[in-house]
């Protein structure tokens, strides 16, 4: 066995992450990358991304939503959503159709094919986390999600 040379600094032999695991923002990151990593290959199928999912998610479940109305919901800037819509459009999962108060508007509503996708992929969503909060109780689930929106609501 080789004698340490005491002129060195020790070795580390446990990583001591304790700091770190008591700040929100590491573990909301940690956890952020596991949830969105699997979802993203969950939703590879219906070639949406989580952003894309939300947008279409909330054009079904409030049709005729405005571009407006989106971005206040999703925290999102409009020249971000407009690529988007259009490509949803383009993939005929949405269509645009006048606004019935709003002269000036766009109501956004989803298509057959857009339901039925979106019904597809929330199904799968489901699925994913089921699969992620596994080790949870319903009430555990329940009030995970009430603590993590009270950091954003």
């Amino acid at each position: 066995m080789r004698q340490a040379d005491p002129a060195l600094p020790p070795a580390v032999s446990r990583v001591d992450c304790s700091y770190l695991e008591s700040l929100l923002g590491y573990n909301a990151r940690r956890a952020a990358l596991v949830v969105i990593g699997d979802f993203m290959q969950r939703m590879a199928p219906y070639g949406m991304r989580p952003v894309d999912f939300s947008v279409l998610s909330l054009i079904t479940h409030n049709p005729g939503i405005t571009s407006r109305q989106l971005c206040k919901a999703l925290g999102m800037q409009a020249p971000n959503l407009v690529g988007m819509l259009n490509a949803m459009e383009k993939r005929s999962l949405i269509s645009r159709l006048p606004h019935p108060r709003d002269g000036r508007a766009t109501g956004l509503h989803p298509t057959l094919s857009g339901q039925t996708m979106m019904h597809d992929a929330e199904r799968t969503a489901a699925e994913h986390e089921d699969n992620l909060l596994t080790g949870l109780s319903a009430a555990e689930r329940q009030t995970l999600l009430q603590l993590l929106q009270k950091v954003y609501k």
